[in-house]
């Protein structure tokens, strides 16, 4: 338990750096985070699609957001082998 929002922050902050360093998650995914123009990140992504159909490594768009420059920040997820 926690003493303080502090020792909180910290603990989170640590398990967010070791999954960055980490090539596959707990849940045995994959991630890659791009960061790019609007038309450039749809290219990306649908090259990561080619590349790693989703029938075969369950690839998505994990999550994505709007950067206040207007770029697009987007994670792909995939399985680190095609089933």
């Amino acid at each position: 338990m926690p003493k303080s929002p502090r020792d909180l922050a910290e603990r989170m902050a640590g398990r967010r750096d070791r999954q960055r360093r980490a090539p596959t998650s707990e849940d045995g995914f994959l991630r890659e985070t791009f960061t790019d123009s609007r038309e450039n990140a749809r290219q990306i992504a649908r090259a990561f699609f080619d590349r790693f159909p989703r029938q075969a490594y369950m690839t998505e768009v994990e999550r994505w957001r709007e950067l206040p420059d207007g770029a697009i920040e987007f994670t792909m997820r995939r399985l680190p082998t095609a089933d």
